[in-house]
């Protein structure tokens, strides 16, 4: 989610602060996380899944900036799948304190509607937690992005810690 430039935008900042809290979705068989660190992928995966929900702070980045972000040692970034068909993507940092950020999280516009985010979330948070020294997950939507985002992160265990307006 990105609010660069943009007035009037309602951010929700939402947190687990247990593993305990989280709740998972149901997962269908063929829906899997793959680790990647190819800066293409990245790319074409921000852009991709942020088209349609106004992803707009990376789009002037040049191939020196996105190497630069892909490749820091903190950040880790998993392609969703849905058997071997290209599903979304989750992109996490690791931050001081144990803090883990879900920074991206989303769907190909082919693949809203098919019943897949809440599992996909699932795996995501899943894989925050099994991060050594993992103390909290934490994420931020807001009134622009997929209107069933909030839904769907409340559901899954995540409480709102802040919201503002920006």
């Amino acid at each position: 989610m990105s609010t660069q430039g943009v007035k009037g935008i309602k951010v929700w900042y939402l947190e687990i602060t247990e593993e305990e809290q989280f709740i998972p979705s149901e997962v269908v068989t063929n829906l899997s996380l793959e680790p990647t660190d190819d800066v293409a992928i990245n790319t074409q995966f921000y852009r991709e899944v942020g088209g349609d929900w106004q992803w707009v702070d990376r789009l002037n980045w040049t191939d020196n900036q996105w190497e630069k972000w892909v490749s820091r040692e903190n950040l880790r970034t998993w392609v969703a799948r849905l058997g071997a068909e290209a599903a979304g993507y989750v992109e996490m940092e690791s931050q001081e304190g144990g803090n883990i950020e879900i920074v991206y999280f989303g769907l190909l516009p082919l693949m809203i509607g098919k019943g897949i985010g809440g599992g996909m979330l699932s795996l995501a948070v899943r894989e925050a937690w099994e991060i050594k020294g993992t103390q909290r997950v934490w994420l931020h939507t807001c009134s622009d992005d997929h209107p069933h985002a909030l839904g769907n992160y409340e559901k899954r265990g995540f409480r709102l810690f802040k919201t503002e307006v920006i």
